[in-house]
């Protein structure tokens, strides 16, 4: 039975569960969940808000989500078709004293809720701003719940069997593959479950090594100020080592991703490369097709150069600003942020805080910050120097 709700301001939430937002359903102690939750939240506004209209900043939702206040529908998301999550609310709606926020939305696949940081949540006239990080309550189960969802690309026999054995052994000039998000748990394992498929797609095609092109991990979630491990970036090491198979190429989006959307929209980009792998590794022309790749490095005092290839007519930046997402350590496995100079074909790795430096990472995170190209515009894939032990093996 469908419970009808009325999210205004007398509606009765005192069997309502207080959460602390911004948070997502991993974080409300709720275990795994797939159903709707209603979120509410009520703030006091100043005199001098009253009768304006004012904006209201969600910040990083996840899933679909409809947002109302004091109880008249504001928005309705779906599959994040917004551009942003700021929604203006008319001055007809706010009152003087207690006004209700609430959002309706979507828990699914284990995914849902407010992503940080805290300072993106708020209510705002343009001129003064109030924040809605702290106290929300929720309630989930209010509503008839969902269909049991049976995740079938998780079960024997049906990506395989269904939608890639009924293509055998048509004729084809390659394969495209964009996947992997879902084994960045287990990514030290796709090291070896990712050249597997690739070496047995290609026996059971018998027409030798075929082109395997892929996409590596894009950015996806939230950019950590300091850094960290990352099972998002080791699932990237796995796919460049793939690499050493004959006859792959890898286009790399950590430039062109969306920390709030596994999904970026600029599939154009992507698509353009690829194509310029395609054109290289299955017609035979000679085009720079990815960017800057990792080779080597050798220390140098207190300093680390690191060597690359491809760099096409040189290595430059996205944004014609100082190099950025480049960390360095010592022993003691403690990265800081380090600076990195240009020259020629190499990058010099630095910082005062690291004076026996071992390591260097670059865009070793879920969302890095990083902007090393080859002057042909094509990124730099993240990459480590260090062997340390990755989080994801077990």
């Amino acid at each position: 039975m469908q419970i009808k709700i009325v999210p205004g301001q007398d509606y009765n939430d005192a069997d309502w569960t207080t959460v602390e937002m911004p948070r997502v359903l991993k974080d409300f102690g709720i275990g795994s969940y797939d159903g709707m939750v209603w979120l509410r939240k009520k703030i006091i506004l100043p005199e001098s808000l009253h009768r304006k209209d004012l904006m209201i900043n969600l910040g990083h939702p996840e899933q679909n989500y409809s947002l109302y206040f004091n109880g008249e529908a504001i928005c309705r998301n779906i599959w994040n078709a917004n551009a942003t999550h700021s929604f203006t609310i008319p001055a007809r709606l706010v009152q003087p004293g207690e006004n209700t926020i609430a959002v309706r939305l979507a828990m699914l696949w284990g995914g849902g809720g407010l992503n940080p940081p805290a300072e993106d949540l708020y209510i705002t006239d343009g001129a003064s701003k109030i924040s809605l990080a702290g106290k929300w309550m929720y309630k989930k189960d209010l509503e008839t719940p969902f269909p049991k969802i049976l995740n079938y690309q998780y079960r024997p026999a049906v990506l395989f069997n269904a939608m890639i054995h009924p293509l055998i052994p048509y004729g084809i000039k390659g394969f495209i593959w964009y996947q992997g998000e879902s084994n960045a748990w287990e990514a030290y394992n796709y090291r070896t479950m990712f050249p597997m498929l690739i070496n047995d797609w290609r026996q059971r095609w018998q027409q030798g090594d075929l082109p395997f092109l892929f996409v590596q991990l894009a950015n996806f979630m939230e950019t950590k100020p300091l850094p960290s491990e990352s099972d998002w970036a080791e699932l990237r090491e796995a796919q460049t080592l793939t690499l050493s198979l004959p006859n792959t190429g890898m286009a790399c989006a950590i430039d062109i991703g969306e920390g709030n959307d596994i999904h970026p929209k600029n599939k154009q980009d992507v698509g353009l490369r690829l194509a310029l792998l395609a054109n290289k590794i299955a017609y035979k022309k000679n085009d720079i097709a990815s960017g800057p790749m990792y080779k080597d490095f050798r220390k140098e005092g207190d300093r680390i150069r690191i060597s690359f290839t491809n760099t096409g007519s040189g290595l430059s930046t996205k944004d014609g600003k100082e190099i950025t997402g480049f960390a360095i350590a010592g022993n003691d496995q403690k990265f800081y942020w380090a600076k990195a100079i240009r020259e020629g074909n190499s990058i010099v790795v630095y910082s005062d805080k690291v004076s026996n430096p071992e390591a260097v990472r670059y865009a070793w995170a879920d969302n890095p910050e990083c902007n090393l190209i080859n002057a042909e515009g094509l990124p730099a894939p993240p990459f480590r120097t260090d062997h340390w032990k990755e989080i994801t093996r077990k």
